[in-house]
């Protein structure tokens, strides 16, 4: 255990959140997601819910301020609907850690997959609702001037 990183955070997952380079994007995949099929790198953080993970993560990374949306969902197909509890749970603990980040951007269920291919990493998580599945894109840490 490494003291100030939150016990949600795996050793594979630290350490593909250390390889990502800025524009980097990680998929944090709910439960039923197809994750093994649209990317070679899975790492797996079953039984742990995607607010639980959002907040150990975005402790350790920034999100990119340079794209108009670091923060991408699934939007929900024809007449589906999501919940928009999701959302504002995800939201509310981007806001908290890294305020002024630009609201989220929901992208087609094909284009959600499409994207997931060229991602670095897809986390598969213990997930259950329904349009769980969110997409982060890392940062620059900002310099700071001695």
């Amino acid at each position: 255990m490494l003291i100030g990183i939150d016990p949600v955070i795996s050793p594979e997952l630290l350490d593909a959140l250390f390889r990502m380079g800025h524009g980097d994007e990680l998929v944090l995949a709910d439960a039923f997601f197809p994750g093994d099929s649209c990317n070679s790198r899975v790492i797996r953080a079953d039984g742990i819910r995607i607010p639980a993970l959002l907040e150990g993560i975005l402790r350790l990374i920034n999100l990119d301020y340079a794209v108009p949306h670091p923060v991408i969902m699934m939007a929900p197909h024809g007449s589906d609907t999501l919940d928009p509890a999701v959302e504002t749970s995800y939201r509310a603990i981007v806001d908290r850690i890294w305020p002024g980040t630009p609201g989220t951007e929901f992208i087609d269920r094909f284009e959600f997959y499409e994207r997931t291919k060229k991602a670095y990493a897809v986390l598969m998580t213990g997930e259950t609702v329904k349009y769980g599945n969110i997409i982060l894109k890392k940062g620059v840490i900002p310099v700071k001037n001695k």
